[in-house]
């Protein structure tokens, strides 16, 4: 549009290859390729074909990824994920044991995860002034408690039919595994209602500000629970597609998800104090955590030092914004002056 003086006006803003680099995201995709860069370099077993066989022992955490993902930009936060994953897997087991027909064996598994979705949703939204660490933390110790008593003194079980469950850990032709292409579409649906759809933006609404989301007509209490809901969910899709991998679970089935679920969100860019960041930035992240994970135990690295990295980066990534606001402020300081 053109003003008086002649001038063009462009409602829109051009996206430019320089602006695009230095967002979040676009940082991200550097590092994943200096990652693999870094990877081939330090174990020449790191080829296309051996990570797309390994990868599926790490992928199934991005299962979770996408809803803690909105929990996050809730303001919220979930810590209870890594021991629906060690239930929902002892009973998957335990149903296929049974003699359950393989659709049944799914559903069950679905099911105890949707319970215990709802479970920590109800709790949430009937005591809003709880704070969710603390009651998360509370269904955490439950749910693991009730899978460390149903698998007794041995403390693991296993399919007895492992050919049941060879649909979830088979490949699509010869190389690509199927848990690939169904976290992809799944990623893909949580991406597109998050960034394009009503929900979603009321999501970012209430991690910025819950009063005024409120009073702006969002159902505050309903989109914190359906986030918790889709948590458990996908909790237990997690938990199916492990078991399914180790062939069985036992009590440290899932010790520990929750603390990496949480870092590929925060490394991805998302606030943990709510209404920032992208699921494509945690996405993004937990792809590169995942790979370097693979490279380092290629490598033969220590699985602790592993653990240290993994939080080096976390630390890194919740510092780097503090630091850049910083700069910024002495910027405008020195402009000021």
């Amino acid at each position: 549009m053109a003003g008086k003086s002649g001038r063009s006006i462009n409602a829109e803003q051009k996206i430019t290859a320089k602006k695009l680099l230095f967002t979040w995201e676009g940082a991200l995709i550097v590092l994943f390729i200096l990652v693999n860069i870094f990877n081939m370099n330090i174990s020449q077993s790191y080829t296309f074909a051996n990570v797309l066989r390994e990868m599926p022992k790490y992928l199934a955490e991005m299962f979770m990824v996408l809803p803690m993902a909105y929990i996050l930009v809730l303001g919220d936060i979930d810590i209870s994920v890594g021991s629906i994953v060690c239930l929902t897997g002892t009973l998957t087991c335990y149903i296929s044991n049974a003699g359950a027909p393989f659709p049944i064996v799914i559903l069950g598994c679905l099911a105890a995860g949707l319970i215990c979705g709802v479970i920590n949703g109800s709790i949430a939204t009937s005591f809003p002034e709880l704070p969710s660490m603390i009651t998360t933390l509370g269904t955490q110790i439950i749910f693991r408690g009730i899978a460390e008593i149903s698998l007794g003194g041995g403390g693991s079980v296993a399919y007895n039919n492992t050919k049941q469950i060879m649909p979830l850990s088979t490949k699509l032709g010869k190389t690509v595994p199927v848990i690939i292409l169904v976290v992809l579409v799944i990623a893909i649906i949580f991406t597109v209602v998050l960034q394009l759809t009503t929900f979603g933006r009321s999501l970012y609404a209430i991690g910025s500000n819950k009063t005024s989301a409120f009073y702006a007509g969002v159902d505050v209490q309903k989109c914190r629970f359906i986030a918790y809901v889709l948590m458990g969910l996908m909790a237990s899709m997690c938990g199916l597609f492990l078991t399914a991998y180790t062939y069985g679970a036992n009590t440290t089935t899932g010790q520990g998800f929750e603390m990496e679920v949480i870092a590929m969100c925060v490394f991805g860019g998302i606030a943990s104090t709510g209404g920032k960041g992208t699921l494509i930035g945690g996405i993004i992240a937990g792809l590169i955590i995942t790979l370097l994970r693979i490279a380092l135990g290629q490598a033969n690295v220590n699985s602790q030092m592993i653990l240290v990295i993994v939080g080096a980066l976390l630390i890194i990534a919740v510092l780097i914004p503090g630091i850049k606001g910083k700069i910024d402020e002495m910027k405008k300081l020195r402009a000021a002056a």
